[in-house]
């Protein structure tokens, strides 16, 4: 099958990019003209330039191919620092211009990759509550401006919907915070490198889901082929509490785990200062989301692995050393 790619220079269009082409499929990777192609270097594929906000690009770059995984848009440190207008625009406008060029040119398949964060914030439990688990059925309830990331994903994964009614079939996948080797842009495995080169002395309250990279590529290439059109798919790992998660880490790389978990009112006072914490934890979030800090972004995946047959997530600890292994054998860390 000749599958398009966009986003094939990031971290997971690149592991896709290799999955497929083990597979047997011939790869096309939409990349612009700018992008360090580094992530895809000696695999046989079929590089095209070309961007998600130039329509004309992009339909010729569909033209002819029977299936697209869109996985292009802004995140990572290059996200943090654009506007929230350009971050928007990337996953909205982009994912508008895919789908309708997808629909345009007959495209048979097509897998968007979106994100946890579309499905907004978890609800706080009440006295005596388990911690909730979100699942496919929640809806963005946040606020935009605080959040436009998430908010991008929402609206991206509107565009979806609305092709879908057109005839496009198309199925959405909903990883965590994804680990492993291969992130040559940070994107999700800041904190890992973080841990290693200067450690973490501090947490902050509440909780997040990781899963293991390689997870991700299996759920992309199970929705390709049997997902259903019109459904999403929660591609999660291990639930974790961000003190448990950052000393896992910290055993990992011969740390000191976190002395100190900050105070939840002084992350939520929502000070100029907050935006500097992140730096302080290694965190590849935004300051303005430690306004959420005590919230537990957990999510049940069982959805994905009952209906795409996917098997039990890889532990984080696994997952993370292999991402520490990468980041050693590629020059991110010192000899």
């Amino acid at each position: 099958m000749q599958i398009l790619v966009t986003g094939a220079t990031g971290f997971i269009g690149s592991r896709i990019s290799q999955a497929l082409l083990a597979a047997g499929h011939h790869v096309r990777a939409l990349h612009r003209s700018t992008s360090s192609l580094r992530a895809l270097a000696d695999l046989p594929i079929e590089p095209y330039p070309g961007d998600i906000l130039s329509p004309s690009s992009l339909e010729e770059a569909i033209a002819g191919v029977e299936a697209v995984i869109h996985c292009a848009g802004e995140l990572g440190q290059r996200a943090s620092r654009l506007s929230a207008e350009a971050v928007i625009a990337s996953h909205v406008l982009g994912t508008r211009n895919v789908v309708e060029a997808a629909l345009r040119t007959g495209v048979a398949r097509l897998v968007y990759t979106s994100s946890v964060a579309a499905f907004g914030v978890p609800e706080i439990p009440t006295a005596g509550q388990t911690t909730p688990l979100m699942t496919e059925s929640h809806e963005w309830n946040y606020n935009a401006r605080l959040w436009p990331y998430g908010y991008a994903k929402h609206m991206a994964e509107l565009e979806v919907m609305e092709a879908v009614g057109k005839g496009l079939e198309a199925v959405i996948v909903n990883p965590s915070i994804v680990i492993g080797a291969g992130d040559f842009n940070l994107a999700s495995n800041a904190f890992i490198l973080q841990a290693a080169l200067h450690g973490i002395p501090v947490a902050a309250p509440g909780g997040v889901n990781v899963v293991y990279i390689g997870d991700v590529i299996q759920g992309h290439l199970a929705a390709l082929e049997r997902g259903t059109p019109g459904e999403r798919y929660i591609l999660a790992g291990e639930n974790l509490s961000i003190p448990r998660l950052l000393s896992l880490t910290a055993g990992l790389v011969g740390r000191r785990p976190p002395r100190l978990t900050i105070p939840l009112a002084i992350l939520r006072a929502g000070t100029p200062a907050l935006e500097l914490v992140p730096r302080l934890l290694g965190l590849p979030i935004a300051g303005s989301l430690l306004r959420l800090a005590g919230r537990f972004f957990f999510y049940d995946s069982s959805k994905a692995h009952i209906e795409l047959g996917l098997g039990p997530p890889k532990a984080y600890h696994l997952a993370a050393a292999e991402a520490l292994n990468w980041f050693a054998e590629n020059g991110y860390l010192p000899k």
